[in-house]
């Protein structure tokens, strides 16, 4: 059975004598139409407009004696009160009994304010009203008839061309977020879908994990721009390193500072909480934050309201927070570093930025990203031959790269190369001696880690005790465990290859029995 849910009309619904059937009244409409038959009009009406429903009434049981007519006493102090229409609204639909399995439901939304009409609208699309919409207007071109009708059903993906343009939009937001890379990493690209999701549906906190050059703070940026672009922002990114402000000089940056706070506190000062109200504020690594200052950032977020420094009046700002950080605030929590209640308020959305080694399958088109980012340095267009090309993802996807700086490495050679390629093209020359470039970076000669890092492990004894085989292999895991934050990470690292040929990973338990048997355990080893 049909059952249509509306509200009577106090103008268009109205009118007496012979000539009411001259006129248009949607209500009377619903039932005079051959292709819709109406088996139940629940009518809301106002009391005050009781005349209108009895000759509403009767037309119907005249034209249309199946359709039942329950009138329903529905009174409005104040119809284009949005609350309390919404209030109103919802409190029927939550007493009325529906019943969807056997009955099709269709909601009026011709009669009644605009305010009603949209209160209807968001209640049917959230399904309060289990049915669809139902919109009717005026014949045309003649007096009187039944006029038009239309059902709406707000399942867009039913829509093909409203779905396409939805898949499409998220497709750009995704490409977006993503700086326009074709990444090719399966793992990568859902996590930039669920953050692309997250990021227009929430104002939630993020945190992004990962390690340092990993893209942490590129990506806030792109969200914030994202939502910029949107309407979801109308504040302005404001963002800092948590590393570089320590004491009274963190309480200023955030929260700002009044004259005379502090010595040198020569004027007031806004702070980036207010610069980010209606927009977004973002703190990498925000573990190296002070506990007083993740108390008040605490505050802020809960209640929107702070104090600057040396003020005793309250400021106000409405921001969504995006954190960083490289650490393992879990762990800091239970050293007493970082609060327990400011880690469960930032961690509802987390997502794990992988290292570039865990990526290989993407170096390919980041690379040709980051040369095309250096044409603008070098003052001209960056090309690579195909025997250069070759060479380089030959060594940027082999053990021998560590990536311990992630993409700054990465950006760092593109740049390096692009500026030493004569007349703008690469070689095979200069690939060769960026590869020298980086290995040496990466090695004793300029990081200290690789030769030492055995010794540091074991000892010089047991260190001098290893085969050539096993110390070069034992330093590899070494550093890889020096970049990692936990063992597991280290383990997807390490055994990336042969993780892709199995069903079921245990990467973490075979790296410990890895350094189990040369007396060493992840969380006591050297940084």
């Amino acid at each position: 059975m049909v059952t249509v849910i509306g509200l009577l009309g106090s103008v268009l619904d109205a009118g007496g004598g012979p000539k009411r059937w001259e006129k248009w009244r949607p209500t009377v409409s619903l039932t005079q139409h051959d292709d819709l038959e109406v088996g139940r009009l629940v009518l809301l009406y106002d009391p005050t407009h009781a005349h209108i429903l009895e000759t509403v009434r009767a037309d119907i049981a005249q034209v249309s004696p199946a359709t039942r007519v329950d009138a329903v006493p529905f009174p409005l102090r104040d119809p284009w009160d949005f609350e309390e229409v919404y209030a109103a609204l919802s409190d029927f639909s939550r007493d009325f009994a529906f019943h969807p399995e056997k009955d099709e439901y269709l909601v009026h939304i011709t009669t009644g304010s605009h305010v009603v009409q949209i209160c209807l609208f968001l209640l049917t699309e959230s399904r309060h009203f289990p049915g669809r919409l139902l919109q009717t207007s005026p014949p045309k071109g003649k007096k009187g008839g039944p006029g038009a009708h239309r059902v709406i059903d707000l399942d867009l993906s039913r829509y093909d061309a409203i779905a396409q343009r939805r898949a499409l939009e998220h497709t750009e937001a995704r490409a977006f977020l993503k700086s326009g890379i074709e990444t090719k990493n399966a793992a990568f690209n859902r996590m930039i879908e669920q953050i692309e999701e997250v990021a227009v549906r929430s104002r939630a906190p993020l945190l992004l994990l990962g390690p340092t050059g990993a893209g942490k703070s590129h990506l806030a940026r792109r969200i914030y721009e994202l939502k910029r672009a949107r309407r979801l922002a109308s504040g302005d990114l404001a963002d800092v390193n948590c590393a570089t402000i320590r004491g009274d000089a963190a309480m200023s940056a955030l929260f700002g500072h009044v004259r005379g706070a502090f010595t040198g506190a020569a004027s007031d000062r806004a702070g980036l909480l207010m610069k980010a109200d209606g927009g977004v504020l973002f703190l990498d690594e925000i573990g190296e934050l002070g506990l007083d200052e993740q108390a008040m950032l605490l505050r802020a977020l809960e209640d929107k309201t702070f104090f600057p420094l040396g003020s005793d009046r309250e400021k106000r700002s409405d921001f969504q927070l995006i954190c960083g950080t490289n650490r393992d605030l879990g762990d800091d929590v239970r050293r007493g570093r970082f609060r327990e209640d400011l880690l469960a308020r930032i961690q509802l959305w987390t997502f794990r930025l992988p290292p570039l080694r865990e990526r290989p399958e993407d170096i390919g088109p980041n690379l040709d990203w980051e040369l095309e980012r250096a044409e603008p340095l070098v003052g001209s267009r960056v090309t690579m031959s195909r025997e250069a090309r070759a060479a380089f993802m030959a060594f940027a996807t082999s053990p021998r790269a560590t990536w311990r700086s992630n993409f700054r490495d990465l950006n760092a050679a593109a740049v390096r190369m692009a500026t030493l390629a004569p007349a703008g093209r690469i070689t095979a020359l200069v690939v060769e001696a960026e590869i020298a470039r980086l290995v040496a970076a990466w090695s004793d000669g300029a990081g200290g880690v690789a030769a030492d890092a055995v010794e540091r492990a074991l000892g010089p004894a047991a260190a001098a005790a290893l085969d050539r085989f096993d110390r070069v292999q034992l330093a590899d895991v070494l550093e890889v465990c020096r970049a990692s934050q936990s063992l597991s990470e280290a383990g997807r690292a390490l055994f990336a290859a042969s993780r892709a040929k199995k069903t079921s990973a245990n990467d973490a338990d075979r790296l410990r029995k890895y350094l189990a048997r040369f007396g060493l355990r992840f969380e006591s080893l050297p940084r």
